[in-house]
């Protein structure tokens, strides 16, 4: 059957549709993407503005007929960190279903996380042992640990890429004092977590998913991504290290020009860097994995896990 799941975040409104039935690896067959950029289109109260809300449903009807011109028989839509923070959150997903006929199913980040360690579980496999793995979105950042399927350990921290860039780095480049002020506030955050994993023992593997660990790996060396899914790509902390201070004083069109960085994500690559980094250093990982499969994947391999054999 052909699955559709339909994934609005901090960032993209993001259709994915795949060839998928339970026992076997969805084949992606169509892929609708419109950046949206949810996080700039709150209000001084923290609100998505009405003109906001006219602009997701737009984008959620466009992506709803993409998935019925694909031929999708059902399609999953779910809404992360910036609709679930919004001030008016109710209000929003009440708008979205009325006008485009979409129940948005609100995550939370104890959510994302865990689907995203499910999606990293099956793409690795068991053999792989204990899993820790790192996700930056738009809006946070999830890191969850386990040797299983479900992580014995999962949490969500106000981290992420977007959001960072959004309310604590102006300037273009941005002001050092800043940069600095943004450093200490990741680490301190990241800090409170690191015991609670700590005492689960050391991972056998460290995973990284999302677009922000893809093109730091990209711009550190790592293989293009039309080299293709199963080439094996890995960011290291020495690497990272030697491009955070470079990225620090390029403005967002010089970042925009590195490989593999898109225009759109540009601007919050420097956040995501020191979100990666910080997470690099706390958790002693001197290599992270990077997997092509993370919340979206994990949300259909749910879905079929759940479906008649």
């Amino acid at each position: 059957m052909r699955l559709g799941v339909l994934d609005v975040g901090s960032n993209t409104v993001h259709l994915l549709a795949v060839d998928a039935h339970p026992g076997a690896r969805p084949l992606p067959a169509h892929s609708h993407k419109a950046e949206l950029r949810l996080a700039e289109l709150l209000d001084d109260e923290g609100a998505i503005s009405c003109a906001g809300v006219d602009l997701l449903s737009k984008t959620i009807a466009e992506a709803v007929q993409a998935a019925e011109d694909k031929g999708c028989e059902e399609v999953i839509s779910f809404a992360t960190s910036a609709v679930r923070e919004a001030g008016n959150a109710d209000q929003v997903l009440a708008r979205v279903k009325e006008e485009t006929g979409v129940d948005l199913t609100v995550l939370s980040g104890e959510d994302e996380a865990r689907l995203t360690f499910l999606a990293a579980r099956r793409w690795f496999g068991w053999s792989a042992g204990k899993l820790l793995v790192l996700d930056i979105g738009g809006g946070s950042l999830e890191i969850a640990y386990g040797q299983d399927e479900d992580p014995d350990a999962a949490v969500s921290l106000p981290l992420g890429a977007g959001r960072l860039t959004a309310s604590l780095l102006p300037g273009d480049p941005p002001d050092p004092q800043d940069v600095r002020a943004l450093r200490r506030y990741i680490r301190a955050e990241i800090a409170r977590t690191v015991g609670e994993f700590s005492r689960l023992g050391r991972p056998d593997h460290i995973v990284a998913t999302s677009k922000t660990f893809k093109q730091l790996a990209r711009i550190t060396g790592a293989a293009r991504s039309a080299e293709g899914l199963y080439v094996q790509r890995e960011l290291s902390r020495s690497s990272l290290a030697d491009w955070v201070p470079r990225l620090t004083t390029m403005t967002v069109e010089e970042r925009a020009a590195l490989p593999g960085v898109s225009p759109g994500r540009a601007a919050q690559l420097l956040a995501g860097a020191l979100v990666a980094e910080a997470a690099m250093d706390l958790f002693g990982a001197d290599e992270l994995e990077i997997c092509p499969w993370a919340l979206r994947e994990g949300v259909i391999l749910r879905r079929l896990d759940h479906l008649p054999t």
